[in-house]
């Protein structure tokens, strides 16, 4: 099965990334700061021209912490989608999948090709051995832009300003019921 690992690079800019276990990889270069709609649009285009069976990749990005490209990918393409996944099992064209949700764990069964987000307890990575790291620098990289994908990453939203919450008010100890209802209904007007 052809498998898209998209990576995004957000820690350091002076590090450059090596691809390690893959069989080639694809850096989309650009100088903008890309919203997730526009990601999802560059990875659809990937999708289309690369035909991959799964697209597996993180739920989101440390810089941004958006938590949407992954399903914005999926309402592109119309594949399924499971989310949060901390284990993924191939069954021939199927893919079951267990996703921590708020009451425990639960599994979906995903019909091929499909979309999966993973959770950070998704797998323990490996390290990559010296022979392997030589290998990796003769894998081809193929350098494109956005806009060789027909994509526009134009940003659809504007930042007006970034404020500080207020600070927290102190607290008020009531010594009855009665006198807790009676602040949040004539002092709050919460009730």
């Amino acid at each position: 099965m052809k498998i898209l690992v998209p990576v995004k690079r957000v820690v350091d800019y002076n590090v450059k990334i090596r691809v390690m276990g893959a069989d080639r990889g694809i850096l989309v270069k650009t100088d903008k700061t890309l919203e997730p709609l526009a990601v999802a649009k560059i990875l659809k285009a990937i999708v289309e021209q690369e035909k991959p069976g799964l697209v597996i990749m993180g739920k989101q990005a440390i810089d941004d912490d958006c938590n949407q490209t992954g399903q914005m990918l999926a309402a592109l393409t119309g594949w399924p989608q499971g989310t949060f996944a901390s284990k993924v099992v191939i069954e021939g064209e199927s893919l079951l999948v267990t996703r921590e949700v708020d009451g425990g764990l639960q599994t979906v069964k995903l019909k091929g090709p499909a979309i999966v987000t993973t959770d950070l307890r998704l797998n323990e990575p490996r390290y990559a051995s010296l022979p392997n790291i030589m290998k990796a620098k003769k894998k081809p990289i193929d350098e494109k832009t956005p806009e060789a994908y027909g994509v526009d990453v134009a940003p659809r939203l504007d930042v007006l300003k970034t404020t500080e919450p207020a600070g927290r008010k102190a607290g008020v100890k009531v010594k009855t019921v009665g006198e807790l209802v009676d602040k949040l209904k004539n002092e709050m007007g919460l009730i």
